[in-house]
């Protein structure tokens, strides 16, 4: 094409500027004209996000050819020794990110015309969502910390303003809300950690952190008196509970169900391929930091794991469609930290890719459904919906077996390298790890296939005016999903080996040689082909067909039995409706705690001893003294005469009695 051709005789660095900077200028246009452009505003954010795609694609072609960058672009600012400088580190492993944000983004806006059409805020959304993806490309692109750090922040605060989008119901404020504060808390431990690299490192700059990080192997820290941490670990574990707000991982991922308040679309951007995934990027991008921590290690093993299995039981008992692929993600997310915690970075990463696509697909495809519903997001009130919406269907299909990991779809890949290189980990904890993880393949397959059935197969259980008009979707929302049933069905046999088995990625992760299970697996290699019947004859595929099978008998074949069931299992049930017991002790200990706190701060800090204090009560000793000073100013010519006479005695003692 003319556009790679051209690209060639430019400056790389150009390139890589203007991949975060064409999102950002759409954004702004969108912003600031939209008011003016109305129903053509979307035009500048999608050419904006299109131009970065074809240009993540060139950066893509030349990581491919072992051509990248690491340097500063300009510094900012010097805050004392520290410079804030604004620099890109390209590598394989940000080639990838680039393409993966760029591409479901792209599909997120093209949707965004048909679904968002007649909203009143129609040209605000695009410049919110062009803004959100400029925030991650930052993220991605960074070559140091604190910019990291701004990237970090900006998809935070981007991703407020879009579940809070729909800011006339008090639900979705309560949501962007609950998100904000939710992601400042693992935001305040990934500050720290943040704080004590400069500490130790005196740098920001990754490569020279990575140098240093030798140098603090041994070293300890007294967090309690008495107590010696590794430094590393508490680096490390600091880092990860930023991860665990960003990515959603227990307990801090009360934020995400609740974020499905915003539009579809922006439900597809956050929950795919940007935000969430930024912690599992973070955490592989400092694979130096975390291979040199075992105890940070199997923290996040046992966690990824213990959020695999939890979350994946509580999509069982959810009805709107958005809240169970929600709650697919939370599990999804689990799987990739788990594979993290195993030092399979590169496994992390290719589900990472392949939850992408799939993912992004399965939240649009519910989108589709949601808006041929009139917005009816109850699984229990459609059926039979396939007839009506073939296209929607089948896509819909594509992303639920990528889900659920049955071959030849790109979930299968990642998702058994995962469970297999857990599976092959000495990491302490990997053992449970890994019986969760496979025991969530059957979780996964049942949630998602019983989503399928009640949606698309049965006796529709839609009111008569919803029947009468149910159509497939518009062009504009169809495209997108078909595109993103491509690499769907496609990525997992074209990029297992050279991403999920760490050879394109090998330059961009560091991974020590006993802690390597990827390496073990990559040793024994013979070829996807192969790799898919190893897993037809593994535990992972036929606890997947099994779950397959059981949501068919219950929800497809005996609409009666999982009444029964959920009756016997009422206790069971319960526990997972209650989301056990998360919310209710945030709602019932930790705000109310927040509440007499900041309470006592604002009458007793704040109108006490600041205003009342501070500034009152410092104006009213000026005002005293000023009226105390004020008497001496009589405008008697014998009072000024006298208070000089009494000086002049004064003066002339102190030198005849002291000095004299």
């Amino acid at each position: 094409m003319w556009i790679f051709q051209w690209l060639h005789g430019q400056s790389p660095l150009f390139v890589y500027l203007l991949i975060p900077l064409a999102p950002l200028a759409g954004a702004l246009i969108a912003g600031l004209f939209g008011w003016k452009l109305r129903e053509q505003a979307h035009w500048f954010p999608i050419l904006g996000v299109a131009l970065s795609f074809v240009l993540s694609l060139h950066v893509l072609w030349q990581s491919v050819h072992g051509i990248g960058f690491y340097g500063n672009v300009y510094t900012w600012g010097v805050l004392g020794s520290l410079p804030v400088s604004i620099g890109f580190d390209i590598d394989s492993l940000t080639a990838l990110m680039l393409v993966v944000v760029t591409f479901v983004s792209l599909c997120v806006h093209i949707y965004t015309i048909g679904y968002m059409h007649d909203d009143p805020g129609y040209a605000r959304f695009f410049s919110y969502i062009a803004l959100f993806t400029f925030s991650m490309l930052m993220l991605v692109m960074s070559n140091n910390f604190l910019q990291l750090f701004f990237g970090w922040e900006a998809v935070g605060l981007v991703s407020y303003l879009l579940i809070g989008f729909w800011f006339t119901r008090e639900s979705a404020n309560q949501a962007a809300i609950k998100a904000f504060l939710v992601n400042r808390v693992g935001d305040f431990g990934f500050l720290l950690g943040i704080a004590a690299i400069y500490h130790y490192c005196g740098s920001l700059d990754y490569r020279t952190v990575f140098a240093a990080v030798p140098g603090l192997v041994g070293q300890t820290v007294e967090i309690i008196p008495g107590a010696h941490w590794s430094v590393l670990t508490w680096i490390a574990i600091l880092l990860f509970i930023g991860a665990m707000g960003k990515s959603a991982q227990v307990p801090l991922h009360v934020w995400l169900p609740e974020s499905m308040e915003g539009p579809t679309p922006i439900s597809a951007l956050i929950h795919a391929a940007t935000m969430v995934t930024a912690g599992i990027f973070m955490v592989a991008r400092m694979s130096p930091i975390y291979e040199e921590s075992t105890t940070a290690l199997s923290v996040i093993l046992l966690i990824g794991a213990i959020t695999a299995l939890s979350m994946g039981l509580i999509g069982l008992v959810q009805n709107d469609i958005k809240r169970i692929i929600a709650y697919s993600t939370l599990s999804q997310l689990g799987y990739m930290t788990a594979a993290l915690g195993a030092s399979a970075f590169s496994a992390a990463i290719f589900h990472l890719m392949t939850h992408a696509f799939f993912k992004a697909l399965l939240f649009l495809a519910a989108g589709s459904v949601i808006h041929a519903m009139a917005n009816e997001q109850d699984i229990r009130k459609m059926g039979g919906l396939r007839r009506h919406m073939p296209v929607t269907y089948v896509t819909f299909l594509i992303g639920s077996l990528a889900l659920a990991g049955i071959p030849p779809f790109s979930g299968f890949f990642s998702k058994d390298l995962i469970i297999e290189a857990v599976g092959l980990s000495h990491i302490p904890g990997a053992g449970w790890a890994h019986a969760f993880l496979v025991l969530g393949v059957l979780v996964t397959a049942l949630y998602t296939f019983r989503m399928f059935f009640l949606v698309f197969h049965g006796a529709p259980r839609m009111d008569e005016h919803t029947r009468a008009h149910l159509h497939e979707s518009p062009w504009v929302i169809t495209l997108p999903l078909l595109a993103l049933s491509v690499p769907a069905v496609y990525a997992g046999w074209a990029y297992v080996r050279p991403v999920g088995l760490g050879s394109f990625l090998d330059t961009s992760l560091s991974i020590r040689p006993g802690l390597d299970t990827v390496a073990e697996i990559a040793a024994h290699w013979h070829g996807a082909w192969a790799f898919v019947l190893e897993g037809l004859m593994a535990w992972p595929f036929w606890l997947a067909l099994s779950g397959i099978a059981l949501a068919a008998y219950f929800y497809a074949w005996h609409d009666g039995v999982p009444a029964r069931l959920d009756r016997a299992l009422a206790p069971f049930s319960w526990i997972l409706r209650k989301k056990y017991g998360f919310d209710a002790f945030n709602n019932g200990v930790l705000v109310p705690l927040a509440l007499w706190f900041g309470r006592r701060f604002w009458h007793q800090g704040d109108e006490q001893v600041i205003d009342g204090w501070l500034v009152n009560g410092s104006a009213r000793e000026v005002g005293r003294a000023a009226l105390s000073w004020r008497r001496l100013q009589s405008g008697y010519i014998y009072h000024y005469a006298f208070a000089m006479i009494i000086g002049l005695v004064l003066f002339m003692s102190y030198f005849m009695i002291w000095r004299g």
